[in-house]
């Protein structure tokens, strides 16, 4: 499921309170506060016959301002041959950097697994700096020497540094 609403606090703990009350599982979850609002989404485990009645409670939470879709799980498992890698850049902050890398990937069908960036200010200088981390899921497929080629084309048009390697 997903949960989006105005950061406050006690809005993970309504969504909790009605899986446990609902007999469910709370398995996984990634969350965060950004710009006032909480997101996050979350996987759990409940008996078959009570999903649809938490669902509807859930739904309920609308009226606090707390919006949860819920989706059926249908856990992928990776291809064959599939490797996860890590891209790491860093350089002065700029439209479109997310854009042009994403693309990149997506062009040699490459799945995001994880993506986090922040804009920071450069120590000396104070410039603010786009910084990011990726985490792929490189297709079996893959031509690994002109994604990275096309990367490194693309840290280089963009005057920022990119970093591509194995994740641990």
């Amino acid at each position: 499921m997903t949960v989006l609403g105005p950061d406050r606090p006690g809005l993970v703990e309504s969504v909790a309170a009605l899986v446990a009350q609902h007999g469910g599982n709370w398995l996984e979850s990634r969350m965060s506060r950004l710009g006032g609002q909480f997101a996050g989404i979350l996987r759990v485990q409940l008996p078959s016959e009570r999903e649809a009645a938490l669902t509807e409670d859930l739904g309920a939470l609308n009226a606090r301002g707390i919006c949860v879709v819920v989706h059926p799980d249908r856990v992928a498992t990776a291809a064959a041959g599939a490797e996860l890698r890590v891209i790491e850049l860093v350089g002065q902050d700029r439209p479109g950097i997310v854009q042009q890398i994403t693309r990149a990937l997506a062009a040699h069908k490459v799945n995001v697994e994880e993506l986090e960036t922040e804009c920071v200010s450069a120590a000396m200088s104070g410039e603010m700096l786009f910084k990011a981390t990726a985490t792929v899921l490189l297709p079996a497929d893959c031509d690994v020497a002109a994604l990275k080629a096309e990367l490194e084309k693309i840290a280089a048009d963009l005057i920022v540094e990119v970093v591509f390697q194995q994740a641990k």
